[in-house]
């Protein structure tokens, strides 16, 4: 198994010393890429009966671009099982119980006044800035994919920009490979502890890179947000310029950023893109209603080392 592993890790194209693996892998990789958000909109009846058909159609776009925007015909059907079948689709099955999940182990993303969930940004209506998911958890409990699943949207604001964070890793190293070696070192940014109300510690420090390769598959992994309370980074030139040329970056008119809003039985199914929302306003008669899941697995039949480009 540990050769295995080897092997596929040394095949990476986000190795950087793996120079013209890389550049056939980007190749392949922007070639004839969407330029519009419905290019990466699949409709569907029901994910939870996901059909052979729409789940091919949703596989090849995931290969080519890490998301789809699914529109179902579930309306506003509140059950579970809709976004936690379309993750089963995809063998997404490590679901993180997050602190603060639904007893389904689904977070449900809704303003609240009250409890623990106040004093947190996903569950007020303010405005959410480029990140990936659970950019905070431990090493061995990194996100590798992410579900949004639309019960209610919100009838004045809540949408989301979108973009591949292999992209982003991709227009990065080609500016700069010294961005990448930066933004890959293990101490580049560390999330302090969470205190819990007693002063005791409810969440330990976490330090790690942003950009990572997953050994198993030599898959890439980013662990980023935006938000400067609450992270310390790395505190030298080229650490203060790399992350100054990806804020950039995801505040430009990039054609690989994409905008759009999720309306009921309409889902964003990724492996953790990077992505923010928008302020959004709610009244009694619609409150705003996203399921979350986040999953520790990858989707299935996405991964580099299945590219055509690595078979040997």
């Amino acid at each position: 198994m540990s050769a295995v592993r080897h092997n596929i890790y040394t095949e990476t194209p986000f190795k950087l010393e793996n120079v013209s693996l890389y550049n056939q892998w980007r190749d392949a990789k922007l070639a004839d890429y969407p330029e519009t958000l419905s290019d990466f909109v699949v409709e569907i009846d029901d994910p939870r009966k996901l059909s052979k058909a729409e789940h091919q159609k949703i596989l090849t776009i995931c290969q080519k671009t890490n998301m789809v925007v699914y529109a179902s015909k579930t309306g506003d059907d509140p059950d579970p099982e809709i976004p936690l079948s379309m993750g089963r689709a995809f063998e997404l099955f490590e679901l993180d119980h997050n602190w603060l999940a639904d007893e389904s182990g689904l977070t449900s993303l809704t303003v609240s006044d009250e409890g623990a969930r106040k004093h947190f940004i996903p569950y007020s209506n303010k405005a959410i800035n480029w990140h990936t998911d659970g950019y905070y958890n431990t090493q061995d409990k990194q996100i590798h994919a992410l579900n949004l699943h639309c019960v209610m949207p919100a009838p004045v604001g809540g949408e989301n920009q979108l973009m591949d964070h292999e992209v982003a890793y991709s227009l990065l190293r080609d500016e700069n490979p010294d961005y990448i070696r930066a933004l890959m070192a293990d101490d580049v940014m560390t999330i302090p502890p969470r205190m819990g109300k007693d002063g005791s510690i409810a969440r330990k420090e976490e330090t790690g890179p942003v950009f990572s390769i997953v050994a198993e598959t030599g898959d890439l992994h980013m662990r980023y947000t935006i938000r400067t309370t609450n992270v310390v980074w790395k505190d030298d030139a080229l650490t203060r310029e790399a992350l100054q040329r990806l804020e950039a970056l995801l505040d430009s008119s990039s054609p690989y950023v994409f905008k759009g809003k999720l309306e009921s039985g309409m889902g964003l199914i990724s492996n953790n893109i990077l992505h923010d929302r928008s302020a959004f306003e709610e009244n009694e008669a619609q409150k705003r209603h996203l399921y979350r899941s986040r999953f520790y697995g990858r989707l299935a039949g996405t991964s580099v080392s299945k590219k055509k480009y690595l078979d040997r």
